[in-house]
């Protein structure tokens, strides 16, 4: 038979008679059932954490390729969009103005016609050369319109950069060097259209 120092005896006389082996026992069987349900809801969290980030995947893929797809539309000139009228766009009306196949999305310049009718990404581009002491190329303006200086996003933009100069907005005096066109927007600053 085991002695238990003195101070050990009013606990054990007192208490439920329970061996210190049995009760760690329990205590050690509570602890790995709480392990076993952590781990099943971490292997839970970890699945629904993979089919979320698949989610934003799929997501930005899709608005990747739909902006692709409606530069190259927007760049098509298809007789439809030759004979639209192009109204300027004045605070409220701005929400109205559609987007999309059919509707020309970067109207050419006219006396008038304000910076805000362009889709954000033409109206960065313009405002961007407005700013600029000189001629810019489509890698300089890639950073400052906030997109990463890869080849696809430097193209992209070179092409947005052609679609403004035929329309009238800016101009290409030399082979790949954008200016304000001499009469178009911004003559008189950035955004005084």
């Amino acid at each position: 038979m085991v002695t238990l120092p003195y101070f050990y005896r009013d606990e054990v006389e007192v208490g439920a008679m329970v061996s210190l082996p049995e009760e760690l026992e329990t205590r050690e069987a509570a602890a790995r059932q709480r392990v076993e349900e952590l781990q099943a809801e971490a292997a839970e969290l970890a699945v629904r954490l993979e089919r979320a980030r698949g989610d934003l995947s799929r997501l930005e893929i899709t608005r990747e390729t739909v902006a692709e797809v409606l530069a190259e539309l927007s760049a098509a000139k298809t007789p439809v969009e030759r004979d639209l009228p192009v109204e300027p766009v004045t605070g409220s009306e701005e929400a109205s103005v559609p987007h999309g196949v059919g509707v020309m999305m970067v109207p050419p310049w006219r006396e008038g016609l304000a910076v805000a009718v362009l889709p954000d990404v033409y109206r960065d581009i313009v405002e961007v050369v407005a700013d600029a002491a000189g001629p810019l190329q489509a890698k300089q303006i890639v950073p400052r319109i906030g997109l990463p200086p890869t080849t696809g996003k430097i193209e992209g933009t070179r092409g947005k950069l052609k679609r403004l100069v035929e329309r009238g907005w800016l101009e290409e005096d030399t082979p790949g060097q954008f200016t304000l066109a001499r009469r178009g927007p911004g003559r008189d600053g950035p955004n005084s259209q």
